[in-house]
């Protein structure tokens, strides 16, 4: 059984660092590209940065600069270095990947979410 697991959230002022990890664990044969995201209005998730299998990036507008998305394929884990938080970076931050199990089976998984809050 596959599964994501996010950690590194908590409470931080504003101008202050965080990093996030996204642990895929189970039966793998390979990931993909993985991704964090963030509630948006609407109930909608905003992609927040994306990393594909052979490291190229991608970011929100907002978080360009501040963030920066990191894996190590070796460790099956993904990273989120946050720095320059504002409150407005105050969300539940998830992790998203598509993973092929040990029995050629490709789906997408989501980890649990991870609580961000930025306030003074």
């Amino acid at each position: 059984q596959v599964q994501l697991v996010e950690s590194g959230g908590g409470l931080v002022q504003p101008g202050g660092s965080l990093k996030l990890s996204c642990a895929a664990s189970g039966s793998i044969f390979s990931i993909y590209a993985m991704g964090w995201y963030r509630p948006a209005p609407g109930n909608e998730r905003e992609l927040v940065a994306t990393i594909s299998s052979g490291g190229s990036t991608n970011y929100t507008y907002s978080v360009k600069g501040r963030f920066t998305i990191s894996r190590d394929n070796a460790k099956n884990t993904m990273y989120l270095q946050m720095n320059s938080l504002k409150p407005e970076d105050t969300a539940v931050y998830y992790c998203n990947t598509q993973i092929t199990n040990s029995r050629a089976l490709r789906r997408a998984y989501w980890g649990q979410g991870t609580q961000v809050t930025v306030s003074s």
